[in-house]
């Protein structure tokens, strides 16, 4: 007698297998991670930090499991606005100007890296769209 498990072809974790909330936890803690490493090496967010998410974004759309696509699917612009909220909490000045406030400091943040934002949110959206028609054939 054989058990399910030993009957279904091993998938690729690529493939998507993860829960949802285990990829926006893995996400948010990769792209602060990259936050971190942008502020200190140059004590501003810029290029590396803007790749890094944009690649978060993807690998997150290829990890989630199919029936979690809606949690990532609203995942970037999440993840962006929490990212500027702890960054200017840490400093403004870091995002925006020395003296901005702190929700200032935020639309800035999001302002800059909007380019960012919607690379992300594009391709997330467009790697879990073609997964959605792959998961048809």
């Amino acid at each position: 007698m054989t058990t399910r498990a030993a009957r279904e072809p091993v998938r690729p974790v690529w493939d998507g297998v993860s829960r949802g909330s285990e990829v926006v936890a893995l996400a948010a803690a990769l792209t602060l991670t990259a936050a971190t490493v942008e502020i200190t090496l140059g004590g501003h967010l810029r290029l590396f930090f803007d790749v890094c998410f944009v690649l978060v974004c993807v690998a997150a759309a290829m990890l989630v499991r199919p029936r979690d696509f809606f949690t990532v699917g609203v995942l970037p612009p999440l993840l962006m606005l929490g990212t500027m909220l702890l960054v200017a909490l840490n400093g403004p000045g870091i995002v925006a100007g020395r003296h901005d406030g702190l929700v200032q400091a935020v639309v800035t943040g999001l302002a800059r890296h909007s380019l960012a934002l919607f690379l992300g949110y594009a391709a997330c959206l467009a790697t879990l769209v073609l997964r959605k028609r792959a998961d048809r054939y």
